[in-house]
Order: C-alpha cells, then structure tokens, then sequence
C-alpha cells in the first residue's frame, strides 16, 4: 500500500456554489444583494490576478530550460512537401523563435479581450435570479456530456499501417521443442480459463480464493487488466476463441469514463500497449479506438510545470499525484521515461502529434540536465524539474527508461540517433559505476546510492541480459562486448534461480563477502511470477541458439508448473528457498502477458514475430517497426 498524499495546489477544487434556499428566509433580499457583491468582488480580484500574473511571468524567450525544440517525427496526414528535411517521409516540425514571439503576442491579446468578456458575462450572471442559474447549469451539463459522446464515437481516419511480418507461424521443426511448446500453451489455457470463470472483468484473479483481485495501481474499477494484458498472448498462441471471448468484452464493458485514480505508467504499458498490439495482430478497430479513447484520459497527468508527468491520474476529474513515498513528492524515471513506444505509435495510428510532443519534451528536459557521474537518478519533482534523492538503478525505478531508449532506436527503423546516443551513453556509465563481478565470477548490476555501491541484483534487472544482446548489434565495435555482458548477465540471473529450493528466483539478491547470488532479507525471497529471467533468454536464443537457454527456460517452467501451479490458475510463493512454500494467492496479469509468452516465443521459430519487425514493450506488448516506405492501408484485409 502506498501512503496516502495530498493533492497538489494544482488539483485543489473550488467548492460549489451553494444555489438552495437560504438558512433564513427574511434575510433574502439581504443576503442576495451581499451574494452578489461578495461574487463579483472575488471574480474580479481572481480575472486581475491571473491577468497581471501573465505579465509578470519570466519571458520564455529568454529561459529556455525546457524549450522542446522538436526534430522531425513520422506521422501519417502531414503533409511531407513543405519545409521538411527528408521529402517523401511523414514530418512535423517545430516552430521557429520568430514565429514563436508572434504567437505569444497574439495570445496576450486572446487573454486581455477574454478577461474582459468573463468579466462582462459574470455581472450579467448575477443580475439573474436562482432559477435562471439552475437552469443555464442543467443545460451546460447536458451540453457537455453529449459532446463527449460525439467525440468517443467521432471515427480515427484509416491511416498507413505496416506490412505485419510474422504474427503466425513458428512452429518448430524438433518434435521435443513442439511438446514443450504445447505445454506452455497448456499452462496459459489453464491461466485464462480460471480466470474466465472465476475472476471475469477484474483485474487480476486469486486462484485459490476463486474470485477477483485487484491492486491500487488500477484504481477502484473493473477493468479487466487480465483480458487487455493477455489479448496478444491468446492471438499469438491460436487461442482465438479466447481472444474473442476478451474482443466482446472490451467492446461491451471497457469504460475509461469513471472515477478512478490509475497509475499512468501502468496503465500505459498494460492497457495501451495491449490494445495497440491486439489491433496490429488481429486488424480490429474496436482496440485501436479503445487505446485512443484512454490515450485521452491520461493527457492531465502532464499538466506539471515542468511537463513531467505526475504518476497517477484520476480518469473522471484529471487530477493528477505522486506516490507519496517517491522522494518528496518526486516523478520515477521508470515511469514518465516509459511512455515512448506507446505515445508513437498512438501519434501514428490518430495523426495527431500531442502524445509525439509529450514523450519528446520529456527527452529534450532531460537532455539538458547534469547527470551526477553521467547516470540518471530514479526520481525527478515535477513541479520543480530538480532531481530528487541520488539513486539509480537499472532494476526497478530505473528499468525500462533504459530499455525505450533502445527501442525508441529500433522501433524508428533505426532512425532515431538521439534515443540511440542517449543509450549509448547511459550504457556506458551504468557500466563504469553498476556493473561489477563478484569474487566468484558472476557479473551484476549492483545500485548507485548516495555516493556509493550497494552489492544487489533484483530479479527486475535481470531484462538488462536481453537489453545489452538487443542492443548489441548497433555499438559498433562493441557489439561481441555487449552480447557477452548480456550472456553473462543471464548466467548471474539462473544461478539465483538455481541455488532456491524451488529453482525460481527470489526478487533481489546480494553479493556480499561470502553470499552470492542468493536473498538475505525475508521480504526479498518471493516469487510473484516475474517474466524477467525468462525474457533474458528468449533474446538470448534468438541472437545466439545457444540451447542452453532453452533448457534453463524450460526448467523454470517445470518449476512453475510445479510450485506456482493451483486449481484456480496460477500463484505467486512467498518463499523460494522453502521446500513447502506458502502461496500468495494472486494470478499476476503480466504472467499471463509476459511470461508465459516469452516462454512460448523460446520454443517457436524465429519466424514467429522477427525482431527486425517487432519491438515489445516492458510488458511484452509487441508493436511494429515503423517501415514507412512500405505500409499497407489499415482497410486491406491482406493485413489480417
């Protein structure tokens, strides 16, 4: 459970308007008049006050911290012939400091003309009697929500969408690697099927309980953050009945209209991103316009002074918040640094660059930030664009920002240099500070705080083995040397897997003095069904056909099969180095999206989603690489 937080000053309301009938009727003539007065005295002395405050503003011409300075961005509807740096590409391109001033002064002018008629509009406001106010409210009301109606049902434009390579197919050759295969879409049908019938339309399940669960990241509704985050699993694994069982209820029962307070980098990874790849697997509208219609919803969350986005935001009203535990109300790099991949392809799939321009402000921000010994702390104020507490880590807090660098790179079609060196370089100073090797042998990422090294590895670090292999092949002459540092990290990660009793790995592990690889702290040595091991190898095979992935890959699945496996589903233990090991009774929604995928991509072919045409997201989401000289229309059934 998080701790509590206040709202911020921007998310304060404003009490309503008391319009019923007054404590004492023989005052009323009274009190009206006073009403009246009080109002307008207020209303003015606001108008004043935001008026003058505009001017008083620093000149943003002349302070430029967080200046976007936007390049070019592939975006389809844009017309590509004016201006643009590379013809026959999709371009947008910022506005130049000429321009920039015009606008300024033209938006001055807007605000004094608009000030004037609020003002004008307020005294006539008042001049009306309760009635009159009650209705004019009843009819705006009415008004408001019948155009958001209009805008849910307003259609996307059919835009270019590429030509999907691989999305069936990888059956393997080896009748051994076939069966194994078959039982891990075995496993996920058994994970599905529990869920359909004990937990449908919650967000996750409790298998032995049998009934729904939820956590504080989805807020307080019914989502259906299982059936979102497992869609692509189901079309990928020929579950197609599944899929459609979770198609109709996504149409019929996926509401974004409610209140309820979610955090965005989850609901960005689980639900954007699950959307977005079931409609580039199966061609489906329904998923493009649902990933459109919450894509809006979380657009208040970067209404901070600085543009980082706060980590959760309320649906219904958009206020947004930090984590109260989050070094002093600060934003995590993790999670305003995972939004990339998404905001892209939702910019590409819509034609409208909003959500392009937000992950791009919070790159060039952070481009022109001192990084204490080149690496990025965890945790950034939102309000202030100062960073918080000196922490950094490539586990969690700091993972996959590290990870949509990279694949920011590839999903551009290797285009995107600045995502590139960017990579580059925080690779390279995760190196000299994080990455050491223990007195015997094994090779970790250990955590920058506060000046110095703490000697331990958390099972989420583990995805950095397939990061440095999938990266490896665009360092230049760094490439053998990074898929190596990756080779050896997957072998640090089996060996905490291999030395628990139950051959899974606990959530963190130390490397101290005579320890290795192994979890001290009882509150370290759980399993919650974590995919990331398991991704490490399947980059790992596909780079390298090592079988020794396979076979570890496989002897955490027998491993799953036999301690995490219920009658209800499947359930993460709260003890890994127990030969009896207590269940925590949840069925996490990221098993049924990532783990049991990359363990059925292990023992596909290659043919099967080829990296060269697909880039996943943290939450194994897969979205296509962006070949936009040869892209199909979304309406050409050949995409299917």
């Amino acid at each position: 459970m998080t701790t509590p937080a206040l709202l911020p000053l921007s998310g304060r309301r404003i009490p309503p308007l008391n319009l019923g009938p007054p404590s004492f009727p023989h005052h009323r003539a009274t009190l009206r008049l006073s009403e009246k007065f009080i109002l307008l005295l207020i209303l003015s002395a606001f108008i004043t006050l935001c008026f003058g405050a505009f001017f008083f503003l620093p000149d943003s011409s002349k302070h430029k911290r967080f200046d976007l300075g936007l390049q070019d961005v592939l975006i389809p509807h844009v017309d590509a012939s004016k201006g643009a740096k590379n013809p026959g590409v999709f371009l947008i391109h910022g506005p130049d400091e000429h321009r920039h001033r015009e606008e300024e002064e033209r938006l001055r002018n807007k605000i004094r003309a608009d000030h004037e008629k609020a003002l004008e509009e307020a005294k006539e406001k008042l001049k009306k009697s309760r009635e009159e106010i009650r209705a004019e409210i009843q009819t705006e009301k009415i008004k408001v929500v019948q155009e958001m109606k209009t805008k849910e049902k307003k259609p996307l434009p059919p835009v270019p969408i590429p030509n999907l390579i691989g999305i069936n197919g990888g059956d393997p050759e080896d009748n051994d690697i076939r069966k194994k295969r078959e039982k891990i879409k075995e496993m996920m049908k058994h994970a599905w099927d529990n869920y359909r019938i004990y937990g449908w339309g919650h967000n996750e399940l409790r298998p032995i309980a049998k009934k729904g669960h939820s956590t504080n990241i989805f807020g307080s509704s019914q989502m259906g953050a299982t059936i979102v985050d497992a869609l692509d699993t189901l079309y990928i694994m020929g579950l197609h009945d599944e899929f459609r069982d979770g198609q109709k209820w996504i149409k019929d029962n996926l509401d974004f209209s409610v209140n309820s307070e979610v955090s965005v980098f989850e609901v960005n990874i689980r639900f954007i991103g699950g959307l977005l790849a079931a409609y580039y697997l199966s061609g489906e509208e329904i998923f493009k316009i649902k990933a459109a219609q919450l894509a809006e919803k979380l657009l208040p969350a970067f209404n901070t002074p600085t543009g980082i986005p706060w980590a959760m935001v309320n649906l219904k009203s958009g206020v947004g918040r930090n984590w109260g535990w989050a070094s002093a109300g600060s934003s995590i790099l993790a999670e305003f640094g995972t939004l990339h991949m998404e905001f892209v392809h939702l910019s590409y799939l819509t034609g409208d660059p909003v959500y392009y321009k937000k992950v791009m402000h919070i790159r060039k921000l952070l481009q022109k930030m001192d990084r204490p010994n080149g690496l990025y702390p965890n945790y950034l104020n939102p309000r202030t664009g100062r960073w918080g507490q000196y922490h950094t880590s490539v586990g969690g807090l700091g993972d996959s920002f590290y990870e949509y660098l990279l694949k920011a790179w590839l999903m551009s079609d290797k285009t995107d240099q600045e995502a590139r060196k960017m990579y580059d370089d925080a690779i390279e100073a995760i190196e000299k500070h994080l990455i050491k090797k223990s007195r015997g042998g094994l090779t970790f990422i250990g955590e920058w705080k506060n000046g110095h090294l703490e000697k331990k590895m958390g099972h989420l670090a583990c995805f950095a083995g397939g990061m440095f292999a999938l990266g490896a092949d665009g360092s230049k002459d760094k490439a053998g040397h990074y898929l190596e540092l990756g080779a050896e990290i997957a072998r640090t990660c089996h060996e905490s897997y291999d030395r628990t009793a139950l051959k899974l790995g606990p959530e963190s592990f130390k490397f101290d003095g005579a320890v290795e690889a192994v979890a001290v702290r009882q509150a370290e040595k759980y399993y919650i069904l974590r995919p990331e091991v398991i991704e490490t190898y399947w980059y790992l095979w596909r780079f390298t056909h090592d079988p020794r992935y396979r076979q570890w890959g496989w002897e955490a699945a027998l491993a799953i099969e036999k301690y995490c496996r219920v009658s209800g589903g499947f359930s993460g233990v709260k003890d890994v180095y127990s030969s009896t090991p207590a269940h925590d009774d949840v069925q996490q929604s990221f098993f049924l999206a990532e783990t049991l995928k990359y363990l059925y991509l292990l023992f596909s072919g290659d043919d099967l989603l080829p990296l060269d045409h697909w880039v996943f997201n943290t939450e194994a989401h897969p979205l296509p690489v962006l070949h936009l000289a040869n892209t199909t229309l979304s309406g050409n059934p050949a995409v299917r």
